[in-house]
């Protein structure tokens, strides 16, 4: 989530951000449907108690896993009081970029009929190439640079040589942008979705972003439930690093 949090403080560093992690359960990715389910709501319960009044602006959620199996149970919880913002993997953008894509996602992501329908509607007749990540998003986490190397150089065997662009179906992968462009070359443009979730965000709350407001949004994190610092592996990226500089709450 660090990718669409650090892309929210840009946008309103006077933003309060509570990021509800849970290093106790993942990866997420191999688990079935009810499993992340269950994961995605004790996630966003916890993050709304954090709230005071239990009611917070928004609830956003900054990964594609979570959003493919967990939005329908989650907009059943929270809204309409509380709007859900989910991440959807920019499938549409890439395909309208021209040429052949590739989607890179996690094992998840990559079986599920969600992904599937975004590359009918977007992408049909062959354009499209799903690329199940294995070990992509843990190498990550892990901030372990030869894991992520062979990560990436698995995912990137798998990529057809004549695609025009990669979609990023993972916000694990948007930590790593460096690292797979450097492998892939110059051919395909890389497309995420962090930007975007940051300004539907903003729409959905009735408000626009103020990047020139003070900084003075606190950020809290949570560890499946537990108050919690960014972990050590957050800040080897740019995005947990711009996180830390902010104040935290108490």
């Amino acid at each position: 989530m660090l990718s669409t949090a650090a892309a929210l403080r840009a946008a309103r560093p006077d933003a309060d951000l509570i990021l509800s992690m849970d290093p106790d359960h993942m990866p997420w990715g191999p688990r079935g449907h009810d499993a992340v389910v269950a994961r995605v709501i004790a996630g966003a319960e916890a993050a709304a108690a954090a709230v005071p009044g239990g009611a917070p602006d928004a609830v956003v959620v900054p990964c594609n896993t979570a959003s493919v199996h967990g939005l329908v149970a989650l907009r059943s919880r929270f809204e309409p009081d509380v709007p859900v913002i989910g991440t959807v993997p920019p499938i549409k953008p890439a395909a309208e970029n021209g040429g052949r894509i590739a989607v890179w996602a996690t094992i998840a992501t990559t079986a599920s009929r969600y992904q599937s329908d975004l590359i009918e509607r977007y992408a049909p007749g062959g354009r499209a190439t799903p690329v199940a990540c294995a070990g992509l998003a843990e190498a990550v986490e892990s901030a372990d640079p030869e894991r992520v190397a062979e990560a990436v150089a698995y995912a990137a065997e798998r990529t057809p040589a004549d695609t025009r662009g990669v979609v990023l179906g993972c916000t694990h992968y948007d930590l790593v942008d460096t690292e797979i462009s450097a492998v892939l070359g110059s051919g395909p443009a890389l497309f995420t979705a962090a930007q975007a979730v940051a300004a539907q965000t903003l729409r959905r709350i009735g408000t626009g972003p103020a990047p020139g407001a003070a900084p003075t949004g606190t950020l809290r994190v949570l560890a499946s439930g537990r108050p919690s610092d960014l972990p050590k592996a957050a800040l080897a990226y740019p995005a947990g690093q711009a996180l830390a500089q902010g104040p935290m709450a108490d």
